[in-house]
C-alpha cells in the first residue's frame, strides 16, 4: 500500500491564528484512495524549514501532500522549497497566467508582476487548475515514483483539487488497489476507562479492523478502520466487529459517522411525536445553537428562551419571585419551574432547563463555581431535577453543560431514566 505524509504549510496555523481544517480532511481522502498516512506536520513560511520537510518526508514515504504557500506574497513560498528539495528549476504553466490574466480583467483591476509568480511551477510537474483560484497545484515527481503533490491552503480551493484531480492521478501512478473505511460509533455519558473496561479485549484481539477510541467533552467515538481491496469487503469485515461493540456500549452509543448528539435526539423525539423547548441561564443559548444546527429541526424543535436575569425568569418563564427569593436562582426549585415555564408557554410536550455558575466569579460554599442544575418538565408529576458539579474554566464549563444536557434529552427520548 502507497504511503504518504502530509504538511500544512503557514505561519499562522503554528500561531495558533487559523486552525488546520485541511490536514483531516486530505487524511481521510487519502485513507479512501488506498494511500497510507504514515505522519503530519505543519510548518512555517520559511523556505528551507519547508524544504527540509519535504526530504524528511520523501525519506520516509512514498509522496508528501502539501497545502499552503501557492499565492503571490513574499511568504508564499512552497514552489521554491520543492524546487530546492528536489533540485529542481521552474517554469511558466501558460494556461494558469492566461486564467489570471482574464481574472483580473473581468473585474478591471491590474495584474500585479507578483501575480505572475503563482503560475511558475516546478519544472516537469504536473499542473493541477484551479476554476476556483488564481493559484494552479502542482504535483512535482521526485526519483523514482515519489511524488510533491501541493495544493492552495484556502479549503474551497483545495478539497475539489484533492478530490477531482490528486486522489485519481496518485491512484493511477501507485495502482491503489487497497481502500480504508472508518465506522465511527458515537458514545455519550461512558468515560474512557468504562469503554477501555467493556470492550478492552477487542482492541488487543483485532489488527484488521483496528480500533481507537476518540474522546470529546462527556463523550466517545469508538473507531472501527477496516483496509481491504474495495470498500464492500471493507464493510463486511466491519460488521461484525461493530454489532459486538454496540452490544458491549448499548446504553451509551446514540449513532453513527455523522450523526450528533443533537440529531438523535430530535429523530427519537418525532418519533414519539413529542415537540422539545429548552430554558437556558447558565448555558446561554448553546444547547438551542446545536439544536438547531441539525437541518429539519424546526419540525421538532419549538424554540428557546435565554433566560438569564431572574427578571426574564419571571416574566418570560413564569418564574415566582417567591421561589426566586427563597431558593436562588440556581437550584432545582427555580430549574424545575423553568422548564415547566418553557414547556407551556412555548407549547412544547417537553422542555429542559439549565441554570447554574459558570464562573470564574458567583460561587459559594454551598453553591460552588461548576454547580449546574438541569430539570425536565413533559407535564407529569413531579418534574425531574439533576445537579452536576462540572470542572473548569467558564468556556470548559459551558461546553460540558451542554453535553450533560444533550445526553439527558437524548436518554429521555430513548426512554431510558437519565
Amino acid at each position: 500500500m502507497p504511503s504518504a505524509e502530509i504538511v500544512a504549510v503557514g505561519t499562522e496555523l503554528l500561531l495558533g491564528q487559523l486552525v488546520d481544517t485541511n490536514t483531516p480532511f486530505i487524511a481521510g481522502e487519502l485513507a479512501r484512495a488506498g494511500i497510507d498516512v504514515h505522519s503530519t506536520q505543519c510548518v512555517g513560511d520559511n523556505c528551507e524549514r519547508i524544504a527540509a520537510a519535504i526530504r524528511t518526508a520523501l525519506s520516509r514515504a512514498d509522496g508528501v501532500v502539501m497545502t499552503g504557500g501557492l499565492g503571490p506574497t513574499v511568504d508564499d513560498l512552497t514552489r521554491e522549497a520543492v524546487c530546492s528539495a528536489l533540485g529542481v528549476g521552474t517554469e511558466i504553466y501558460e494556461p494558469a497566467l492566461r486564467a489570471m490574466e482574464a481574472t483580473f480583467a473581468k473585474f478591471g483591476r491590474p495584474m500585479r508582476a507578483n501575480n505572475r509568480k503563482q503560475a511558475e511551477l516546478p519544472a516537469g510537474s504536473v499542473p493541477l487548475d484551479n476554476p476556483r483560484g488564481t493559484a494552479p497545484g502542482f504535483i512535482a515527481l521526485a526519483s523514482g515514483e515519489q511524488f510533491v503533490a501541493c495544493m492552495p491552503g484556502v479549503p474551497g480551493e483545495m478539497k475539489p483539487m484533492l478530490i477531482e484531480q490528486v486522489v485519481p492521478l496518485l491512484r493511477e501512478r501507485f495502482g491503489a488497489r487497497e481502500t480504508i473505511v472508518t465506522r465511527i460509533i458515537h458514545t455519550i455519558g461512558l468515560g474512557e476507562s468504562e469503554i477501555d473496561h467493556r470492550i478492552g479485549d477487542l482492541f488487543r484481539s483485532s489488527e484488521n479492523p483496528k480500533i481507537a477510541v476518540l474522546a470529546h467533552e462527556f463523550r466517545a467515538d469508538v473507531k472501527i478502520m477496516a483496509k481491504a481491496p474495495d470498500a464492500a469487503q471493507a464493510e463486511s469485515m466491519i460488521a461484525p466487529l461493530q454489532r459486538e461493540i454496540v452490544r458491549r456500549l448499548e446504553d451509551g452509543v446514540f449513532g453513527y459517522d455523522a450523526d450528533t448528539p443533537s440529531s438523535a435526539t430530535l429523530a427519537l423525539l418525532a418519533s414519539r411525536h413529542q415537540r422539545l423547548a429548552i430554558a437556558e441561564s447558565c448555558t446561554g443559548g448553546r444547547i438551542a445553537a446545536a439544536l438547531t444546527s441539525v437541518p429539519g429541526s424546526s419540525q421538532t424543535f419549538v424554540g428557546a428562551v435565554v433566560a438569564y436575569d431572574n427578571s426574564v425568569k419571571r416574566w418570560e418563564l413564569d418564574v415566582e419571585a417567591a421561589t426566586l427569593e427563597r431558593f436562588g436562582a440556581v437550584s432545582e426549585e427555580v430549574a424545575r419551574a423553568m422548564a415547566r415555564g418553557a414547556r407551556t408557554r412555548l407549547g412544547a410536550d417537553v422542555a429542559l432547563a439549565t441554570t447554574g455558575i459558570a464562573g470564574p466569579g458567583g460561587g459559594t460554599p454551598e453553591k460552588p463555581v461548576g454547580l449546574v442544575i438541569f430539570a425536565l418538565d413533559d407535564g407529569t408529576e413531579p418534574s425531574r431535577a439533576w445537579s452536576f458539579r462540572l470542572d473548569g474554566d467558564r468556556e470548559t464549563v459551558q461546553r460540558r453543560a451542554t453535553t450533560t444536557g444533550l445526553n439527558l434529552l437524548w436518554r429521555y427520548a430513548k426512554g431510558q431514566e437519565p
